[in-house]
């Protein structure tokens, strides 16, 4: 009997000793009452995730040293595989092209600045970035433009998303010159293609509890090219009863975003226009340097700024603002399933902006861009 005493007593020891190995859930009774339990920090991941970085021209580079530096102070489990790919400092060939496509295809993931495109012709009429979304088909660009707290603008507690199909459209580099004097530059609607970015903003209001998409067009003048995009919407409209569906003209669009913005919820568009309309709405909470976004095919997902601007004339000048590329950076985060690292950073950000001590110029403020980004890291609740 004293033989089974002890086995008993051993069994309890392990037992308890087991119980006392669990630090997660130590750690979740100390979640204040504003918190979830789920955003307690995870057990730290035994490996990393690669992802590719494409820093880009202008303050693409300083602005990727921003996410680099929030990243290594929080200790995110995300390891960079870097690239410098630009037509505009003689870093650009097919080799590096290829390179940099090696590495986004094998990590399926990847951050990058603004590649930017010369006005000049030199021979070829696609531009890198243009070439990098064609490999990968990133077909959809999804641009969700969202007040700051804090932050006060025209209109305030904004909160719409804007999705581009930019694979086609104006931007498809079918241009030649016909007669001296004369371009004819082909804009290329195809129903496949629009029926792919209308689901895609179907699906995306559907998941996210959105109750309206908007299709933008100007099927008024191009009754054929725009009139295929928008009656190929209206048919995926049919296929979704639960979430409301309009269509307007571009021009209309502009004028109601500036003075009635509310009104929009998920708006979907083509190429030219979606480029448009992003920076229209970056402009309604603050600018460029505050807007993510993203990009996706069926396999890969590229997350950059909302308004692509190299910003070459800030290049050095440590002006340039950090708060667009460490919201995507957080968008990644969360795509990656590291949601605990994403709600660290943009909540960074965010309180950062919210008390108003540290601002970058376009907010109206005098602070570096080093110091935004030390003040972010500060902020980082590890």
């Amino acid at each position: 009997m004293a033989a089974a005493l002890r086995g008993s007593l051993v069994t309890l020891a392990k037992g308890l000793s087991v119980v006392r190995l669990q630090p997660l859930c130590v750690r979740s009774l100390s979640v204040t009452s504003s918190q979830n339990v789920s955003e307690s920090p995870p057990a730290r991941a035994d490996s990393t995730f690669k992802v590719t970085m494409l820093p880009g021209d202008g303050v693409g580079p300083e602005l990727m040293t921003a996410v680099k530096e929030v990243f290594k102070a929080a200790d995110i489990p995300v390891e960079f595989e870097e690239f410098h790919l630009s037509e505009v400092q003689n870093m650009a060939s097919e080799e590096k092209l290829e390179e940099v496509l090696s590495s986004m295809k094998n990590n399926r993931v990847a951050i990058k600045g603004k590649i930017h495109t010369p006005m000049e012709y030199k021979g070829e009429l696609t531009s890198y970035e243009m070439r990098l979304r064609r490999k990968l088909d990133l077909f959809a660009n999804v641009v969700h433009v969202n007040s700051l707290p804090g932050y006060i603008t025209r209109h305030n507690n904004l909160d719409l998303v804007i999705i581009r199909e930019q694979t086609e459209g104006e931007y498809s580099s079918l241009e030649h010159e016909s007669v001296s004097g004369v371009v004819e530059c082909l804009k290329i609607i195809t129903r496949e293609k629009s029926r792919r970015i209308a689901k895609f903003a179907f699906d995306y209001a559907t998941k996210k509890g959105r109750s309206k998409v908007t299709a933008v067009h100007k099927a008024n003048i191009m009754k054929l090219g725009d009139g295929l995009f928008l009656q190929s919407c209206a048919e995926v409209a049919e296929l979704y009863p639960k979430i409301k569906y309009e269509n307007i003209i571009i021009d209309n669009c502009c004028m109601q975003l500036v003075q009635n913005p509310y009104q929009f919820d998920v708006l979907v568009m083509p190429n030219l226009y979606g480029n448009i309309i992003d920076n229209l709405a970056a402009g309604l909470v603050g600018g460029a340097g505050v807007v993510p976004g993203e990009s996706f095919s069926a396999e890969y997902a590229v997350f950059e700024t909302g308004a692509r601007h190299p910003f070459a004339q800030a290049v050095g000048r440590n002006i340039a603002n950090p708060t667009a590329m460490l919201l995507s950076a957080s968008n990644m985060l969360r795509h990656l399933n590291l949601e605990y690292h994403s709600n660290m950073v943009s909540e960074a950000v965010k309180k950062v902006i919210k008390q108003g001590k540290v601002r970058t110029s376009d907010l109206g403020g005098y602070a570096t861009s080093d110091e935004f980004t030390r003040a972010v890291i500060s902020n980082l609740a590890i």
